[in-house]
């Protein structure tokens, strides 16, 4: 009994593993064409019933906005292996004074999440978040993941990705986007579907404000030469 239980979980365990490789391999050239997320917000209670997500390649996609959300999102991106250990540490020793799970989450994070998984928190999404992200800092390159993030997220209600942000809060493509206008959009997600990034309230402008400055100390984008 104990014998074909155990083939049993090592038979799902198998196909687990096969399947999901499969799509984080598959993923490395094929554009994402739905995420978990999207599906959740369209039937919630309060949807507005909006679904806009147009995937661009990174190359149709602003620098600035690349750089804007490496800035407010995960400033060694770049240079990490997908965890930002003292962010994780940080947030531990937050969690151990509330009962509040606080973040700590890289680019390379979010992309497990929002592309593979679902917004509940729990142990059991964190697992496989740190799973998924361990496959797709194996297989994919830097810039694929910024590529796949930029593309995924949440940017708005009913708003994901770049592009479809774009158009929805400045009424132009992606690629068009300035310093100003990326830093808004970074500004915003936190919550995207409380903020707007245009036009700002003054905690959004202040935080594009910060974002800016942290542009500008950090200097030109190049995957290439962390990827090396």
């Amino acid at each position: 009994m104990f014998k074909k239980i155990f083939k049993f979980l090592a038979k799902c365990l198998l196909w687990f593993i096969i399947s999901t490789v499969g799509v984080v391999v598959l993923y490395k050239w094929m554009p994402v064409p739905i995420t978990p997320l999207m599906v959740i917000r369209y039937f919630e209670k309060d949807s507005p019933k909006l679904l806009k997500h147009d995937w661009e390649p990174i190359e149709n996609i602003s620098k600035n906005l690349q750089l804007a959300v490496i800035c407010s999102e995960d400033q060694i991106f770049l240079s990490h292996n997908g965890f930002d250990l003292k962010a994780i540490e940080k947030a531990y020793e937050n969690n151990k004074k509330g009962k509040r799970i606080k973040g700590g989450s890289t680019i390379s994070q979010q992309t497990a999440k929002n592309v593979f998984l679902w917004p509940e928190r729990s142990w059991l999404r964190k697992g496989l978040e740190t799973y998924f992200t361990f496959l797709i800092e194996l297989v994919w390159s830097k810039e694929r993941i910024m590529e796949v993030y930029l593309n995924s997220i949440e940017m708005g209600n009913g708003v994901y990705g770049a592009e479809a942000a774009a158009q929805y809060w400045f009424k132009k493509p992606a690629s068009k986007l300035s310093k100003l206008e990326a830093s808004a959009i970074a500004a915003i997600l936190p919550n995207p579907r409380k903020y707007k990034a245009n036009p700002v309230t003054n905690y959004i402008a202040s935080r594009k404000s910060w974002i800016i400055k942290q542009m500008n100390f950090y200097g030109p984008l190049n995957y290439k030469t962390e990827d090396e």
